[in-house]
């Protein structure tokens, strides 16, 4: 029987934490998820809750921002904003920060910048989708169920911007 260092005895050769973790292959692992912000405004209330004919135009806006916290650990912030009207009339606006820590591990640098930006927040991107059906259902509204979201083209886009943004040396 091997006892493990923490108890005074030897280890077992190559089972210290560091060659595990260099051992083990990429991976994220979240650390935590949480509501950064949350808003939900009934403006027209009681008359937005009124049956009408026409159903309401909805405007609804996706974006994600990531910051590193620590070696390999960053804070990715997905914020999901919707506004319902009808005619001139605002029906809700309601907006959702949720954010999660993320652990990335033993990814190579040019595929860290993806992997922050399209998978950390369509893991996030189910629980922020809820939050904002549940405000609505309680604002007195049906639940607002976004379709899902294709980060992967967002990110693209937002790269293609960025680009073009860019200034052009002569």
């Amino acid at each position: 029987m091997v006892n493990n260092a923490s108890n005074g005895g030897e280890q077992a050769a190559g089972t210290d934490a560091k060659s595990e973790a260099s051992a083990q292959g990429p991976g994220i692992h979240v650390l935590g998820q949480y509501i950064k912000d949350l808003s939900f405004e009934n403006p027209s209330a009681p008359n937005s809750l009124r049956p009408a004919s026409a159903n309401p135009s909805l405007d609804v806006n996706v974006n994600v921002n990531a910051r590193p916290i620590a070696d390999g650990q960053f804070e990715v912030e997905l914020k999901l904003d919707a506004k319902a009207s009808r005619g001139d009339e605002t029906l809700f606006v309601t907006e959702v920060v949720y954010a999660g820590l993320f652990q990335i591990r033993n990814v190579p640098q040019e595929h860290l910048h993806p992997i922050i930006l399209i998978e950390c927040p369509r893991l996030l991107f189910p629980f922020a989708r809820q939050i904002l059906a549940d405000a609505t259902r309680q604002g007195g509204f049906p639940p607002l169920m976004i379709d899902p979201v294709d980060f992967a083209a967002l990110y693209r886009q937002r790269a293609a911007q960025a680009q073009a943004d860019a200034p052009t040396t002569a």
